[in-house]
């Protein structure tokens, strides 16, 4: 019988206490980060997106979508409740397929499909957030208004995310701890 290898560095069949912690590290890390905002014309521009892009290269497609939708979700529900939903689906989705390319497309050049998650993350985010103010404020100016906002959310949490997994060693410092916790694949 052919065993199969793990593609994940950290057990989720188990829910490792070091995959829970993570979890739970980046959650709270993105309810900070919503919590604020960096004043725009028209409201502000949210900075979570960097925790959900770093955590969804990071960790498995469940953690993702855990850390982006809960995360987001909690944020929201504490500090501006109206899209707090749309955050749910939205940060949900976006962090499951910028995990799931980054894990599965190009396993020899994993910065790749880190890549292309983040740049579909991008498309998920700005269409769902602007779908969802469409439905949540009742107006597609109000929605088109936002755009460039929305846009720029996301380019700055693809980027940072990017930046701190692969420019900064984020990602090498990340395998590494898992490798001395002994769950290497």
């Amino acid at each position: 019988m052919m065993q199969t290898a793990n593609i994940y560095p950290v057990s989720t069949k188990k829910h490792s206490v070091l995959w829970l912690t993570t979890c739970a590290m980046f959650m709270a890390l993105t309810i900070i980060l919503s919590s604020f905002g960096v004043p725009v014309p028209g409201g502000k521009l949210y900075l979570c997106d960097i925790a959900i892009t770093t955590a969804a290269i990071l960790l498995d497609p469940l953690g993702a979508m855990l850390v982006g939708g809960l995360g987001s979700f909690i944020g929201d529900a504490l500090f501006y409740p109206a899209p707090m939903f749309v955050s749910l689906v939205v940060h949900g989705v976006q962090a499951f397929v910028i995990s799931w390319c980054a894990h599965h497309l190009f396993a020899k050049k994993p910065f790749y499909g880190a890549l292309v998650g983040v740049c579909l993350g991008c498309i998920i985010l700005v269409g769902g957030y602007t779908l969802g103010k469409i439905y949540v404020y009742s107006t597609f100016e109000y929605a088109m208004i936002k755009l460039p906002y929305e846009i720029a959310q996301g380019v700055i949490g693809a980027s940072s995310g990017l930046l701190l997994t692969y420019g900064m060693g984020l990602r090498k410092a990340w395998l590494s701890l898992i490798r001395r916790s002994g769950r290497a694949v």
